[in-house]
């Protein structure tokens, strides 16, 4: 079987360097290329790639946020996510997006078309630096009491009001949000605190910005 890929990123020569790489495998083919999340989506419905090479920092859409909604609506398209660096929250975010592979673009053209063989044989596929990163990260939750990861502790609800707190909005903003009471958005910080033995909207703030779950500018 011939496998359709479309390739997403922003940088016109990596996307040229990529398509001469899978140029030389006769049982790839390249459907199309999209620049940003949005193009890729709408390429993707007409397209119907089997892999999309999704860059995970695009504009318009971000990678992590079009890898949700592509499987949402194409949940047998195998995405693997490329990336500069190893940033562990992108990593966990796009491994929970559903992306079935990560791979480093400075080990893109070794690795890639490893990776989408992989993919496609039904098994995921991570960049060596990626893979023990993601160990090393496990064996820390697991030997430290103290890590407390949100992923992990909080439920979903809870992230989503830890992170509109960590923005600046206040009980009745977070509430009319999440359309909840006052009283419950109240009971989430308690036990966010509790759970996290934070104690102040300060450090509920630092810890959000460092989990990933909000940022500087938000």
């Amino acid at each position: 079987m011939n496998t359709r890929i479309l390739l997403a990123d922003d940088h016109v020569m990596l996307r040229e360097g990529l398509k001469l790489l899978i140029a030389k495998d006769p049982d790839l083919t390249v459907v199309g290329e999209a620049d940003n999340g949005k193009d890729t989506l709408a390429l993707a419905r007409t397209s119907g790639p089997h892999v999309v090479v999704m860059d995970v920092a695009m504009p318009d859409l971000n990678g992590i946020e079009a890898t949700r909604q592509l499987l949402k609506d194409s949940p047998h398209t195998k995405v693997i996510a490329l990336s500069g660096h190893a940033n562990r929250e992108f990593v966990r975010e796009m491994l929970k997006a559903g992306a079935s592979a990560y791979v480093l673009k400075s080990r893109a053209y070794e690795e890639l078309l490893r990776a989408i063989r992989e993919v496609m044989n039904g098994k995921k596929y991570l960049s060596a630096d990626i893979a023990r990163g993601v160990v090393d990260e496990y064996v820390g939750i697991a030997n430290s009491a103290s890590a407390n990861p949100a992923f992990v502790v909080l439920t979903d609800r809870e992230r989503e009001a830890l992170q509109l707190i960590a923005e600046g909005r206040n009980t009745k903003e977070v509430a009319d949000s999440l359309d909840i009471s006052v009283k419950t958005v109240e009971t989430h910080r308690r036990n966010i605190m509790e759970k996290l033995c934070l104690h102040s909207v300060a450090e509920l703030t630092k810890y959000a910005i460092r989990e990933g779950l909000t940022s500087v500018d938000a």
